[in-house]
């Protein structure tokens, strides 16, 4: 396959960068282990910039086949139902201190990765959420997170159940322990790691927040012993093979690395990263069939689709004047008229723009008048037309696409005459 096809045939993640400052300026980033995993199991990263107005211009990064959030600061308090009132002004001064280059807010990474979590939720696109990017997606189900484990978790354990979370001294190499919930993904990832039947395995941090409330859609997969949600999923949205995945993981598997070595700490350190671009790629299979593969109709569908593409061919001919319709074969003018009438809602301006290029099927003024439908006749429209079969409504599109075809061709016409009588 040549390299120049590799862009248009490969699946697209989409990956939100972190802003840092350097020589003075702000600078976009992200961490290349994250690429790295993404390209060699054979899917596209496509960085969207943390740039003032990019949550404006998501559907320009369409198609979107995964979205991968990863780490950053601290999300905005007031996005979620910040339960941390109890701090004093003093406290949240020290957390900001011991946590400077996490505790600047960036609003715009907030907006632009809330909207991203919840497209996907939307559309079951795939999800991998890694620390930060497993709070977004807490978040934007309705989840809560703690303001500063050390204030408000820990300080509320005895000593020998408190973790650090996060340690600057010993930064990549410090790791605490989580224990696996069963017959989770997680414990399928790292089973061949687990002794004794302790369900346990070392994980690193680097974070000061976590997951408070988990939303309602979510299973835990790993807690550490401090209680702290360590990864979740949606059991529903988790089916690799099918393109669903939905999963926040608050350690980072790519990092989890031996000092001065890319190998990993476990084998299974790569199992997330391996799955969830097996659901982006089948994700993005299923999408290009949905688009490209027409829907085999049966024999009485493709029946009522031969006669009602003859209705609009008929209608397309005489309204082009390409030929002279016979009054026997008037009612062969019926199908389409009735197939119109039953689905389609036109706005006054389409109307009045059908009218002017005469594009309507029979009598125009008179058929024009039977689709002019208030608000009551449109909401049952959509009650009808969300009750047709993928098969109905494919072919109700295709239908549409002819009718834009038509009226493109006749426009260009007349607007061609008009250029004619002008320069005349």
């Amino acid at each position: 396959m040549a390299a120049s096809e590799l862009s248009v045939v490969l699946p697209r993640v989409l990956i939100v960068s972190r802003r840092t400052v350097r020589k003075n300026k702000f600078v976009d980033f992200v961490g290349e282990y994250h690429l790295d995993l993404i390209v060699s199991y054979g899917a596209v990263p496509v960085i969207v910039p943390r740039v003032s107005g990019v949550h404006m211009l998501l559907e320009s990064f369409e198609p979107i086949h995964g979205v991968l959030l990863c780490e950053g600061e601290d999300i905005d308090p007031s996005l979620y139902d910040d339960e941390s009132n109890h701090l004093s002004a003093e406290e949240i001064e020290e957390i900001r201190k011991q946590h400077v280059s996490d505790t600047a807010i960036d609003k715009e990474k907030d907006t632009i990765e809330l909207r991203l979590a919840k497209l996907c939720l939307e559309r079951n696109i795939p999800y991998l959420g890694i620390c930060r990017g497993s709070q977004v997606l807490n978040v934007a189900c309705g989840g809560t997170l703690y303001r500063d484990i050390e204030k408000d978790l820990s300080s509320n354990l005895p000593q020998d159940k408190r973790v650090v979370h996060i340690d600057y001294d010993n930064y990549d190499n410090h790791r605490h322990i989580i224990k696996i919930i069963e017959n989770t993904p997680l414990h399928y990832w790292f089973k061949d790691s687990l002794e004794d039947d302790k369900m346990e395995i070392y994980v690193n941090s680097y974070h000061h927040q976590g997951v408070k409330k988990l939303a309602q859609r979510f299973v835990p997969m790993a807690f550490s012993h401090d209680g702290l949600i360590e990864g979740f999923y949606d059991p529903d949205a988790y089916n690799p093979e099918e393109g669903k995945f939905i999963m926040g993981l608050q350690f980072h598997p790519e990092r989890m690395r031996q000092q001065d070595t890319d190998e990993f700490d476990y084998p299974g350190c790569t199992f997330a990263y391996q799955e969830f671009v097996k659901a982006v790629v089948a994700y993005y299979k299923k999408l290009s069939t949905s688009f490209q593969k027409p829907i085999k109709l049966n024999q009485e569908m493709e029946k009522k689709r031969k006669i009602i593409v003859r209705s609009f061919s008929l209608a397309r001919n005489i309204y082009e004047g390409s030929s002279q319709m016979h009054p026997s074969k008037e009612s062969d003018l019926d199908a389409g008229a009735e197939f119109l009438e039953s689905n389609t809602a036109l706005s006054i301006q389409q109307e009045t723009r059908l009218i002017e290029m005469g594009a309507t099927v029979r009598n125009g003024c008179s058929y024009l008048e039977k689709l002019m439908m208030n608000e009551e006749r449109e909401g049952l429209a959509r009650k009808i037309m969300g009750k047709m079969s993928v098969e109905q409504l494919s072919d109700l599109k295709s239908f549409y696409n002819m009718i834009g075809q038509i009226c493109c061709e006749v426009l260009e016409r007349k607007l061609q005459d008009i250029v004619n009588e002008v320069a005349s």
